[in-house]
């Protein structure tokens, strides 16, 4: 389980990269946030490195979601 202080990190990125996301992309957003959460639960717990983690979701999205 991550600390609050994670967890904020986590949702600020998600936030950040997701910021020109329609919110009607929720699968989208859905697919970013499980990434970042891998990517935490594995030690990647740098904003940089989330950040990093999160765009390469973004872009590597399933076309179902866009």
């Amino acid at each position: 389980m991550l600390d609050a202080t994670t967890t904020a990190l986590l949702r600020a990125v998600l936030e950040e990269v997701c910021d020109g996301l329609p919110r009607s992309e929720a699968g989208t957003r859905a697919h970013v946030a499980s990434k970042i959460l891998e990517a935490a639960n594995k030690g990647e717990i740098t904003a940089e490195r989330l950040r990093q983690v999160a765009m390469q979701a973004l872009r590597s999205a399933p076309t179902m979601w866009r």
